[in-house]
């Protein structure tokens, strides 16, 4: 079994996000690997907060800090802590030659726990399953293996995989994240549902089918979804509209957080070529989600079923749309033509597995660019080519 390597980009992310704030949020899901990343920090103090004795240290957060100057630390489960949110406000305010790292499973501020968010004293890392340049990083550039496996890396670095690996994480989910957070209640309802949502996963949300399945109000499922996206568990993708009777204006799409739990809640123990698409889209969204550090991806369809996957708009520039394919031959652009009746100019990107140099093609009037994910990523930062 390989063991877990140094992950070179993250690393990277949190020595840029530190020189623009004193103090991080470290976030993801369980087992998305922070505690690891935190400990693997360059002269970092790493501090567990589940643990009594780091609780009481932290008692007094002035006098804690104060011998901590031009410092490294690491506060992991922060929530832990009765007022998380002190420490945090009084290192971001008081010392700021100390560099804080603080890890949760949420979103800041998602839970009741944070009595202040910190805005605009904090930088931000999302921390989403293997992308890419983990890949690289742990030597295993088997994408195959990732889209089965999934990208939190016991998982898949594991040699095998139970149910019972599936049902702990539940259960773990269930008991530190959800109990401690949130305090919701129907337990069974629950993973029910975060079940039926993996294996319905990259479709529309309809609640009410939800409901029904999982014996809860539509009201109560509106509230799981909420603590879905709030501890990273779903993606909600919102549709990009021009407000036309043709478009679909509000059904969002909702992906599971993990290729390996879509691939276990459906059943799938092989990849199998119609598989493959699917799996495609979801890796592409982690990478996009992962290297963008942003949730704010959309989706376009219409009334006659025509969809883009992806589509990405930034202030001032027009919408970028991206289509996920396994191949990048026999494309068919019908449905970029229809949304760019809608939604003119921008780039039109399909990123298609394993393929090498990019090219392009027209279609009537529009132009289309075939990429790799790398390059894809590389356009939609301007960034050069990582070297090798």
């Amino acid at each position: 079994m390989m063991a877990f390597s140094t992950r070179r980009y993250w690393l990277g992310r949190i020595a840029e996000a530190w020189r623009r704030k004193s103090v991080l949020w470290l976030s993801g899901v369980r087992r998305a690997g922070k505690t690891t990343l935190a400990r693997s920090i360059p002269g970092a103090e790493y501090l567990d907060c589940e643990l009594p004795a780091v609780r009481r240290l932290l008692a007094q957060p002035e006098m804690f800090l104060a011998a901590r100057r031009r410092r490294k630390v690491v506060l992991d489960e922060i929530h832990r802590l009765g007022n998380p949110s002190e420490i945090l406000k009084i290192a971001a305010d008081h010392f700021r030659d100390v560099r804080i790292l603080a890890t949760g499973s949420s979103t800041l501020g998602a839970s009741r726990r944070f009595r202040d968010t910190l805005t605009g004293r904090k930088a931000e890392l999302w921390l989403t399953p293997m992308m890419s340049a983990d890949l690289r990083d742990f030597g295993a550039p088997d994408l195959d293996a990732r889209l089965l496996r999934g990208g939190l890396p016991p998982y898949f670095l594991a040699e095998h995989l139970s149910e019972g690996d599936y049902q702990e994480w539940l259960d773990s989910f269930w008991a530190k994240d959800i109990l401690e957070l949130f305090r919701l209640e129907r337990r069974h309802s629950f993973q029910r549902f975060v079940e039926l949502l993996h294996v319905q996963s990259g479709g529309l949300f309809e609640a009410t089918r939800f409901a029904r399945d999982c014996e809860v109000s539509r009201t109560t499922i509106a509230n799981y979804l909420a603590v879905l996206e709030a501890t990273y568990v779903a993606h909600v993708i919102r549709p990009l509209s021009a407000r036309r009777a043709t478009e679909i204006l509000a059904a969002p799409k909702v992906y599971g957080f993990d290729t390996g739990f879509v691939c276990h809640f459906r059943g799938v123990e092989r990849l199998r070529p119609e598989d493959l698409g699917l799996l495609w889209e979801h890796y592409v969204l982690n990478e996009l989600q992962a290297r963008l550090q942003t949730r704010t991806v959309q989706y376009w369809r219409d009334k006659r079923g025509r969809e883009v996957d992806f589509v990405l708009r930034r202030r001032g520039v027009p919408a970028i749309a991206i289509e996920c394919r396994n191949s990048s031959a026999n494309f068919d652009a019908a449905n970029l033509i229809a949304f760019r009746r809608f939604h003119p100019g921008g780039s039109n990107f399909v990123v298609a597995r394993n393929l090498g140099a990019p090219f392009r093609e027209r279609y009537g009037d529009l132009e289309v660019e075939f990429v790799n994910l790398e390059t894809l990523i590389r356009r939609l930062t301007n960034r050069k080519p990582a070297p090798q």
